[in-house]
């Protein structure tokens, strides 16, 4: 079987890894352009594009694969790319880029996706994300034949796994990455044997996982603990809760609920384990701090250099 992949993050890496691990031709690999960051914004290449190049496959990197319109000539090319790779299915992970039906088409199996969700629930961009802010107890992965719609298509296969209290983004990643990784492998092969099959996503359920937006980690502590607690974690690492004390923005890592009650935003103690904030329903104790320019210490340590008492308050919204 010959299989194109498209992904870009460490998340579609985990999976475009096991597919070269279980001995699948892989003729040619998708992934975005290179993008600027860090604090001199150069350009660094995606996950997915230091694997391919690691294992001498061949790559393409349009910024489009829309050939209508004022198409990037880059989107001709990969179109040129793909129909010479003739694969048989092309697998997508955290591509990022939407695919036409041009592409959905051209193999004779079709587009198959690893979705980080047990679909219809979290449709979209962050599944990983939203689940863990909704306080759900439980995700997974979903292997979709993908159609034209949003995370619409026939489910192929589904595993569950549980959240777990202390789970973030970042933690949640990585098992959904290796279940993922393992699942596709497993699917292609039961396609290989044409003993793959498809079960429509039931009709209700259905619920979106919006991107995530920087304005959204301003914590707000006129909401409840719970609340606050579960978006510090599920925004770590990106973007990281913000909280304003004085006049700095500090990074919340991580946070524990805990007891008291106050106006909210205020100090309530400060102990070698942490800075008890009130909230508008509840507390919590706040453990892991970054300051600006600075690393993520624990909350003792960030107190060497910033003093904070009880009776002081942070910013109800870090806006």
């Amino acid at each position: 079987m010959r299989v194109a992949f498209a992904g870009t993050p460490a998340f579609a890496e985990t999976a475009l890894a096991q597919l070269h691990a279980a001995g699948f031709a892989i003729p040619l690999v998708l992934t975005q352009p290179d993008r600027p960051a860090g604090r001199g914004m150069k350009l660094h290449a995606s996950p997915v594009k230091e694997f391919a190049l690691a294992h001498g496959m061949a790559l393409a990197q349009p910024r489009s694969l829309r050939l209508e319109g004022k198409a990037p000539d880059d989107a001709a090319a990969a179109q040129a790319a793909l129909v010479a790779a003739a694969p048989d299915v092309i697998v997508v992970a955290a591509y990022g880029l939407i695919l036409p039906t041009w592409v959905l088409a051209l193999p004779r199996l079709g587009c198959i996706n690893i979705h980080a969700s047990l679909l219809p629930r979290w449709r979209g961009a962050a599944p990983i994300h939203r689940a863990i802010e909704a306080g759900d107890a439980q995700t997974g992965i979903t292997i979709m034949q993908m159609d034209a719609g949003l995370d619409t298509g026939d489910m192929l296969a589904v595993e569950t796994i549980a959240i777990r209290a202390e789970d973030s983004t970042a933690t949640l990643h990585d098992r959904l990455a290796a279940l993922g990784g393992r699942m596709i492998v497993e699917a292609l092969q039961l396609a290989a044997a044409g003993r793959l099959v498809r079960t429509l996503q039931p009709t209700e359920g259905v619920s979106y996982a919006h991107k995530i937006e920087k304005a959204e980690a301003a914590i707000d502590w006129r909401e409840s603990a719970a609340v606050i607690e579960r978006r510090i974690r599920a925004f770590d690492p990106f973007p990281g809760a913000s909280a304003v004390f004085g006049d700095e923005i500090v990074k919340c890592w991580r946070a524990r609920l805990a007891l008291g009650r106050g106006a909210p935003g205020e100090v309530l103690s400060v102990t070698e384990e942490g800075i008890t904030v009130a909230c508008g329903e509840g507390a919590l104790c706040l453990t892991e701090l970054q300051r600006p320019g600075g690393k993520r210490l624990p909350a003792r340590l960030v107190l060497q250099g910033l003093p904070i008492a009880p009776g002081q308050r942070f910013a109800p919204r870090a806006d």
